[in-house]
């Protein structure tokens, strides 16, 4: 494809030719699609946790949608769609058990190893610890090996920690992955996202927001109609604003989410029959290409010449459509994720990661699967053993972890608990 030059494909790791018909970029794809890193999702939370009924999304399935809306608005500009769909679909392989609210545990059980981010860890997964590749002469893991050009797209912060431009939280690369990092972002604009990599936050964020509140519908955590009410609406726009929009005035949330109920295919009010479900189905195609289409319009106006590639351009969000989807997102943190029955499930869920790692961190319980049990032993300090713990417990999924939790803290606990 037009816009890719041959550093693009290139690997960190060189490989022998391969007899095929795919392209490189197809099979960074296809590398991603049979990691264990992106089946694993499929037991991770992404709202609620797997299992809570037989509709909510995991982090499985939310990246199958990711994936899916990032190649369409790939083909309609006319940059590679493997590249962002394999970004889309590696975007959160990097998330521990629990979602974000696992993230924010190991970020503070690890501050003074150079914390934990999801994202950071999906560069450490895809190019270190998912087993593929290894370096001939070093032995060292290169995780999948992807080119440069996949890498880059799925590096949605492009800085290491305290780097961010306007003092952000968020980064992407840990001081063990710089050498690599420095290798991926070669010739690339400091701090500036490739398109691809826009194009993949875009569609991250655009199934977030509106899936997460289609979750929140049909689990029964939300009636629509609750909206209809003012104060309900300013609960909203404060979270909007607290959360994901802090530069937005109350006229624009307010406004935002008037003209998304006041849109023809809102759902207002929702029962159980399959026209129902079927309207709520609509609604959220509807969302979608409402979003994806103000994005593609006014990126297409802005950069009319040559291929929208890389860092030849960037993607263009109006102000309005950026604020729908942060209006949108807050519908689903103030009726999911601020319940108080969800705060209970938080507590719990923090005592499990930060005993988890304790008690691996502990010299006389290695971490229990192999790999990570020899990255252990080689680890030189206990910075170094904690950082090969971490990469153990973010692995699991939820269930894996609770189980974990139960062998190696329950057991002790009933030890000690037992009489001399």
């Amino acid at each position: 494809m037009t816009g890719y030059a041959a550093t693009d494909r290139a690997r960190w790791v060189q490989e022998p030719a391969k007899r095929s018909t795919r392209g490189e970029f197809a099979r960074d794809r296809a590398r991603i699609v049979h990691s264990s890193a992106l089946r694993r999702l499929g037991g991770k939370t992404q709202v609620v946790g797997p299992g809570t009924d037989d509709f909510a999304r995991t982090r499985l399935t939310h990246s199958l949608e990711v994936a899916q809306v990032g190649r369409e608005l790939a083909a309609a500009l006319g940059c590679d769609s493997d590249v962002v769909e394999g970004a889309c679909l590696a975007h959160d392989l990097g998330h521990p058990p629990f979602g974000h609210h696992g993230e924010r545990v190991l970020a503070g059980l690890t501050s003074r190893v150079g914390g934990f981010e999801g994202n950071a860890q999906t560069l450490r997964l895809l190019t270190r610890l998912e087993p593929k590749v290894a370096d001939p002469v070093t032995g060292r893991g290169a995780g999948l090996n992807l080119t440069r050009a996949s890498l880059d797209a799925a590096t949605k912060y492009p800085w290491a920690s305290g780097e961010a431009p306007g003092g952000g939280a968020k980064f992407g690369v840990y001081a063990d992955d710089a050498d690599v990092f420095a290798w991926l972002r070669q010739g690339a604009p400091p701090a500036h996202r490739c398109l691809e990599a826009q194009v993949m936050d875009l569609a991250d964020d655009v199934a977030y927001s509106v899936h997460d509140v289609e979750d929140a519908v049909v689990g029964g955590w939300l009636d629509p109609a609750v909206l209809r009410d003012a104060g309900r609406r300013r609960d909203v726009t404060e979270i909007a604003r607290s959360w994901y929009l802090p530069e937005a005035t109350d006229d624009e949330l307010h406004e935002a989410l008037a003209a998304l109920r006041g849109s023809d295919f809102w759902v207002d009010a929702v029962d159980g029959s399959r026209r129902g479900q079927a309207a709520l189905k609509d609604m959220t195609s509807r969302l979608i290409g409402r979003f994806c289409g103000a994005v593609e319009a006014v990126t297409r106006t802005s950069n009319p010449d040559g291929p929208l590639t890389r860092y030849a351009a960037d993607l263009v969000v109006p102000a309005q459509t950026a604020t729908e989807i942060g209006v949108l997102k807050a519908v689903a943190a103030l009726f999911v994720m601020t319940a108080d029955d969800r705060r209970r499930v938080y507590d719990r869920q923090a005592e499990v990661v930060t005993e988890l790692v304790g008690a691996l961190a502990d010299q006389a319980v290695v971490p229990v699967e192999p790999v990570y049990a020899s990255d252990f032993a080689a680890a030189g300090d206990d910075d170094a053993r904690l950082r090969t713990v971490v990469d153990q417990v973010a692995s699991l999924t939820d269930v894996r972890a609770l189980d974990w939790h139960d062998r190696l803290v329950g057991s002790s606990r009933a030890a000690n608990s037992m009489p001399g």
